[in-house]
């Protein structure tokens, strides 16, 4: 399982009900596919720098995660298609920023020796 980053920008007009709904649904799509949703960070309404669809503003928000790729393709449907959403972005977090070791491979020279 790998670790990754959400960020999803919703309109800035929804009511905190539709967001939660959203990120609800989020979470359970990761749960149901083997993964773990972890903190939900509301970082509340910000101004966009340009227009996106025809909104000056947005609710940003970020999820971080720990799943597995195919869940993560699943997680960006879901997102792609929710109405409430008007942009989002995964990440995957890198193993060193994320405090994992990478799995460290046996030395050729004890591979040959058991040969």
């Amino acid at each position: 399982m790998r670790p990754y980053e959400v960020v999803i920008i919703f309109d800035a007009g929804l009511e905190e009900d539709a967001i939660r709904a959203v990120l609800d649904r989020a979470a359970e799509t990761v749960r149901s596919q083997g993964g773990n949703p972890g903190r939900v960070e509301r970082w509340g309404r910000r101004r966009f720098a340009y227009e996106l669809h025809h909104r000056q503003e947005g609710y940003y928000t970020l999820m971080e995660l720990t799943a597995e790729p195919a869940t993560v393709a699943e997680l960006d449907r879901v997102l792609s298609l929710a109405d409430e959403v008007i942009r989002h972005k995964v990440v995957r977090i890198p193993d060193k920023a994320a405090g994992r070791a990478r799995p460290v491979a046996a030395p050729e020279s004890a591979v040959e020796a058991g040969a």
